[in-house]
């Protein structure tokens, strides 16, 4: 077999009628439309993981905390933490566990949460 000359393939085309011209015109405008689309999205995207990477959060070693937090008689602390502002502390007292949530800056307890077997 011999192989086929494709050189002179493009003479034999036929220019597109009007209503495929416009065709293809509305397919080029919806590309350009879907692409910038898609490259405001990218740019969306590594805008955000760059603020969240630049952003200053606060150190909690820079905080300030009350110097002291009252537990209560006999309690004995298992557990703390430093979540969303708030002092977590997990404490067993009388054969109960608690969980403690305690303003850290003023050392108020703001809440108590008993866990009971049932």
């Amino acid at each position: 077999m011999s192989q086929p000359d494709f050189r002179d393939e493009g003479s034999e085309e036929t220019p597109l009628d009007p209503a495929a011209q416009r065709i293809q015109a509305k397919l080029k405008r919806l590309l350009l439309g879907s692409s910038l689309v898609m490259f405001a999205g990218f740019f969306a995207v590594f805008a955000a993981i760059f603020y969240k990477i630049n952003t200053n959060q606060e150190d909690p070693a820079d905080a300030a905390f009350a110097a002291t937090v009252s537990v209560g008689q006999g309690a004995e602390v298992l557990q703390a933490t430093l979540s969303e502002g708030l002092m977590l502390v997990l404490v067993r007292q009388d054969g109960e566990t608690a969980l403690l949530r305690i303003d850290p800056k003023t050392g108020e307890l703001l809440g108590r949460t008993e866990f009971v077997a049932r």
